[in-house]
């Protein structure tokens, strides 16, 4: 789905702040997966947060790899060049907007900073080839996707997503997709008030 915008879900954002973060930062290297990331505001909008609650230490070892089907062929060309028009980036507190982002001169457009931009890979992928975009992921976010799945192909994404998990990685989704009973024995719930759940050994 190409609809979405800056700090959509902020919820689980924060979950992912308060629940998986502390843990990821005991990691040498932190590899993240945005399965779906349309046109990459939900990515930066992680990135942004991690970098928040991240020493420049820290953060520069954050790989986030963005990735989606894109049929239109404009998602990669958006998240490289980090570039958005000022109705997308109205939402964003505007601490965060002016420490993250530069306005041109005429405050119609905004440009992400290297920083944030630079921890965010674009690929295109489709999750039906069942093939993850890397092994040894500690963190995989994957909302407003799965629900255009049948049940059939969710039960063999989020196996997919399970075995390309790092062990105890972290797997988050869209708070009204709930996991298939299929997979359920996979994973543990990290909170009882969001979708975030840690990957069982």
């Amino acid at each position: 789905m190409a609809f979405t915008y800056f700090f959509r879900d902020l919820q689980t954002l924060e979950m992912i702040k308060d629940y998986a973060l502390p843990d990821l930062k005991s990691r040498r290297y932190i590899n993240i997966w945005d399965a779906g990331c349309a046109m990459g505001q939900e990515p930066y909008s992680l990135s942004m947060v991690l970098r928040e609650n991240m020493g420049y230490m820290y953060f520069r070892n954050v790989k986030i790899y963005a990735s989606d089907i894109d049929n239109s062929n404009l998602f990669e060309k958006i998240i490289v060049s980090g570039k958005y028009p000022k109705d997308q980036v109205q939402r964003i507190p505007k601490d965060i907007l002016d420490k993250y982002f530069e306005g041109d001169d005429e405050g119609n457009e905004y440009t992400l900073s290297s920083e944030i931009n630079k921890s965010v890979i674009f690929q295109k992928h489709d999750l039906l080839s069942l093939k993850p975009i890397r092994e040894n992921i500690n963190l995989i976010l994957c909302k407003n996707v799965l629900l255009h799945f049948s049940h059939k192909e969710r039960v063999d994404v989020y196996t997919m997503f399970y075995n390309s998990l790092s062990d105890g990685g972290y797997l988050a989704t869209e708070q009204t997709q709930k996991l298939p009973d299929e997979v359920k024995h996979m994973f543990e719930p990290v909170v009882s008030n969001a979708q975030l759940y840690k990957k069982k050994s």
